[in-house]
């Protein structure tokens, strides 16, 4: 019974550096049994990517309309595409 895995590679806005969003992130998106990554851009923005099922992709994505406690979050960018074989989750810095 394997269910279809997607791949989200999302761009978040705001304050969302030294907030504690990557590490957020991560245990989000390891909850949920999420694959994938997350960094800071030199813009002040994070970028990351997540695979798995799809209704696990959908919460982590969705999560990140909020991040982490002391973010403010001012915008989210998706774009959906086919898995590339993330395995685990991991910060890049």
């Amino acid at each position: 019974m394997s269910e279809e895995r997607t791949r989200a590679h999302v761009f978040v806005s705001g304050r969302v550096q030294g907030v504690f969003y990557r590490a957020n992130t991560r245990d989000t998106a390891r909850e949920h049994g999420v694959d994938g990554w997350v960094t800071n851009l030199d813009d002040g923005r994070v970028e990351a990517v997540f695979e798995g099922p799809r209704e696990a992709v959908d919460s982590t994505v969705e999560w990140c309309h909020e991040g982490s406690p002391q973010a403010r979050v001012e915008d989210v960018t998706v774009e959906y595409g086919d898995p590339e074989g993330e395995d685990g989750f991991v910060i890049r810095r």
